[in-house]
């Protein structure tokens, strides 16, 4: 079932759902009245806002903060090169994207999902029923080089035998694509959840999903400034404890995290248990095995050209900023 915002097919529909989902930071300035330390929380879709909604973890917080949502990594981490925001959540590789970009920031904590969360969709009636069959094609990958996504389709066109350069690949930002490929503009598109559950609910068809390719990490980064910063490095700690109570909150309560995760993004409540059900919810420390799995994803977007040089990941983690409480 998909509501009357999700089956538009027009761009102007998508960019409704866009700003519902867009969430400006202006509904948590109320929290700046505060006479505390303040941080500016990036967000992506919505999802770690309606995580803390939903769990009530940041109720009482010891710092003020407000939220900057973005439809995509690359312009949340656009904001945390200028230092608009403090904190930043996103998968694996646009955190490596962002490094290279020379984003000035730092691995604090480590956020575990499920890889079925994104995938390569195509239309209900499309003649594609492999990856092999993407060969001479266009496929649009959302949001821009570097993301996840990306990532996942060249994973599944090695996979399949299907040398990179036999297919098109054109970046675009996911509302734009969205509309796109509501309208059937697009064949192929390769997206991450929200929008990747929404396609498929409008009747779009899975040709491949990340399982196997995917690392299904996400990453909180902070910036560089905000942690030489005592008050605000303390305020991260303090946010990061309570994004770890959210997300054991939200794994007991699966339910209510997604009624309240609707409630939100004004997504259909059966969209929103499936995104719910698969995003990267549960929090921890960043660990050895979490270092291995995004230096394996930084070595092979350099080998294939994802990336234009190899990243090391231990340069770019800081294990020292949060040991979880036990």
């Amino acid at each position: 079932m998909t509501s009357a915002l999700f089956s538009r097919s027009s761009r102007r529909g998508w960019l409704k759902q866009g700003a519902a989902l867009s969430l400006t930071a202006a509904g948590s300035l109320r929290a700046f009245a505060q006479p505390q330390t303040a941080l500016v929380l990036g967000d992506q879709a919505g999802g770690l806002r309606s995580l803390f909604e939903a769990s009530r973890a940041l109720d009482g917080a010891p710092f003020a903060y407000r939220w900057a949502n973005f439809q995509g990594a690359a312009p949340l981490f656009e904001a945390q090169r200028g230092s608009a925001v403090d904190t930043a959540m996103a998968g694996d590789l646009p955190v490596l994207a962002a490094a290279v970009g020379k984003t000035p920031l730092k691995i604090v904590a480590t956020r575990v999902g499920k890889a079925e969360s994104l995938g390569i969709v195509v239309q209900p009636d499309s003649p594609l029923r492999s990856v092999a069959d993407l060969r001479g094609k266009t496929v649009i990958v959302s949001s821009a080089r570097g993301s996840i996504s990306q990532y996942q389709l060249y994973g599944a066109l090695e996979e399949a035998g299907v040398k990179r350069e036999e297919v098109t690949v054109k970046f675009v930002l996911p509302t734009d694509a969205a509309a796109a490929f509501a309208s059937k503009q697009i064949d192929a598109w390769a997206v991450f959840d929200p929008y990747y559950t929404i396609a498929l609910q409008q009747g779009g068809r899975i040709l491949r999903d990340g399982r196997g390719i995917n690392t299904a990490l996400g990453f909180i980064t902070a910036t560089e400034s905000s942690l030489a910063d005592p008050a605000k490095r303390a305020a991260i700690v303090q946010f990061l404890d309570r994004l770890a109570r959210a997300g054991d909150w939200a794994l007991a309560n699966p339910e209510a995290y997604a009624q309240a995760y609707s409630q939100l993004t004004r997504l259909p409540i059966e969209s929103s248990r499936i995104i719910t059900a698969r995003a990267s919810v549960a929090g921890r420390p960043v660990s050895e095995a979490d270092i291995a799995a995004l230096q394996t994803v930084a070595d092979r977007s350099a080998r294939d050209g994802i990336l234009p040089v190899r990243v090391d990941v231990r340069a770019i983690t800081d294990t020292g900023v949060w040991k979880r409480p036990a």
